[in-house]
């Protein structure tokens, strides 16, 4: 592995977590964020990692990332070479969620909780940003529904997907990311974890095939970012089942009216809301009037679709 530089700026709690969600903001750049002083909304750090010493262009798109920042210069470090990924989630503290307790690495398991241990790594989701706890929380909430069938739509390390195999074992589970890296981290994590039974597309949405032809599912779970949530309101509701429950994430409170709009058009009404921080998680029940394409999905994308959102 080749030498590193590091670009870092200060930044807000707000520019943090919109960064932490987004899937590549600066190509070919690592993106951390972390908490300079604790529960301190305006004290936080963006630190951007790449592999070539950056010039005045690249620091210009890191400081784009965080008008916050204002004038005040970057600091660019030389750095020996590293995995600075899996260094970025590296000594995460276990997180006991419900039934659930996540961890990165060595961990003293409590007793009578299913453990999942997903390394840092290439992948999001280790279970600490708030939009993945809160989905597992609200999955533990719905233990005792009858879930024959579910999806996880942007699986990402596969962590809510694996939480599915353990509260309904005998249901039906698909994962799906676009990114192809996603599919492999959840292939391993479900291997370490011997989690079996856990069908993997690499998938846009629910754009392809393998997907639609196992629907309707009686869980759908879509922890993105808000803008996908909207666009993929459509096939979400239509692969849904008649009274399906859809678990949705990755948008800010600020976001959800947009959100829980572009669903109810598609036939699905809000019955929870977890709100943790600025971020909120839904949960939804898809009703009868639904929609449901009159043809197939449009391979090609999310145009065309015959709904005024």
């Amino acid at each position: 592995m080749s030498d590193s530089w590091k670009i870092s700026l200060p930044c807000t709690r707000a520019e943090a977590e919109a960064i932490d969600m987004a899937d590549e903001l600066i190509a070919g750049a690592v993106l951390m964020t972390t908490e300079e002083v604790e529960d301190d909304r305006e004290q936080w750090r963006l630190d951007a990692y790449v592999e070539a010493e950056p010039d005045a262009a690249l620091v210009a798109q890191v400081r784009a990332l965080v008008p916050s920042a204002g004038a005040r210069a970057a600091t660019i470090t030389h750095l020996p070479p590293e995995d600075w990924v899996t260094l970025s989630q590296a000594g995460l503290a276990p997180l006991s969620v419900g039934r659930f307790f996540v961890h990165s690495g060595a961990a003293e398991v409590p007793a009578g909780v299913r453990a999942f241990h997903i390394p840092a790594g290439r992948a999001f989701g280790t279970g600490h940003h708030e939009t993945t706890s809160g989905c597992l929380a609200m999955l533990d909430g719905l233990a005792d529904r009858d879930v024959a069938s579910a999806i996880d739509v942007g699986t990402g390390t596969g962590l809510l997907a694996f939480a599915v195999a353990h509260l309904w074992p005998d249901a039906r589970i698909v994962a799906t990311d676009i990114d192809p890296v996603a599919i492999e981290v959840t292939a391993e994590n479900a291997a370490l974890n011997a989690v079996n039974g856990i069908e993997l597309i690499v998938a846009d949405g629910a754009l392809a095939d393998p997907v639609t032809d196992r629907a309707p599912y009686d869980l759908v779970i879509a922890n993105i970012l808000a803008g996908p949530l909207v666009s993929m309101a459509p096939e979400l509701a239509a692969i849904a089942g008649p009274s399906a429950t859809i678990v949705l994430a990755g948008l800010l409170e600020t976001q959800r009216a947009e959100v829980v709009a572009a669903y109810a058009a598609c036939g699905c009404t809000l019955e929870a809301v977890d709100r943790r921080g600025d971020w909120s998680v839904l949960r939804l029940t898809a009703g009868p009037d639904r929609f449901v394409p009159a043809g197939p999905f449009d391979p090609k994308g999310r145009d065309g679709w015959a709904l005024d959102l």
